[in-house]
């Protein structure tokens, strides 16, 4: 029988992305578990917990857990913030959504555009229409791609046919 044997925690850590990379999220997990049973202060372990929970078992509570601890112990990993506020725009949690947004933005290397985009998917989420545009605007100018930049226009054309409607309705209600 073959027997893995790795000397560091880099290079578990890096079997570990490699076999998510090929499609063995079991192996990975338990490879990441190792990890966090050896070190549990490894923030990139606990941020790909947080991806193999959020999108392949879609154990939420176990994904956000994961996102904030990485979160808590490397504020500066750009990769985290993003899957970690669209986990909680997912769930609405209107509570720390505008807090972890503000702890990304001020993070090198996160990428601006997405999480405006996704705070104006919030905002959309709550019928906050102004600020949904706003947010997509400001994703718009952040933008660095054409698929990014025809996704967000969508949104904003979106919210505007929505903000129209609600200004129908109210019209109609108010008669």
């Amino acid at each position: 029988m073959f027997m893995d044997i790795y000397f560091t925690i880099e290079e578990k850590y890096l079997k570990a992305v490699d076999e998510l990379n090929y499609g063995e999220s079991p192996r990975a997990l338990q490879l990441l578990n190792e990890i966090i049973d050896n070190d549990p202060s490894y923030a990139r372990a606990h941020y790909q917990l947080g991806l193999i929970h959020y999108y392949n078992i879609e154990d939420y509570q176990a994904a956000g857990y994961h996102f904030k601890l990485c979160v808590e112990l490397d504020s500066t990993y750009p990769d985290v913030y993003y899957h970690y506020l669209k986990l909680i725009v997912f769930l609405n949690m209107g509570n720390i959504v505008n807090i972890v947004a503000e702890k990304a933005m001020c993070v090198p290397g996160v990428n601006i555009a997405a999480i405006s985009d996704l705070l104006g998917l919030y905002s959309e989420k709550n019928k906050r229409w102004d600020n949904a545009i706003n947010y997509y605007k400001k994703a718009l100018l952040e933008s660095t791609s054409k698929k990014q930049s025809e996704t967000i226009e969508e949104s904003i054309s979106r919210i505007e046919v929505k903000k129209n409607q609600a200004k129908k309705y109210n019209y109609q209600f108010s008669s």
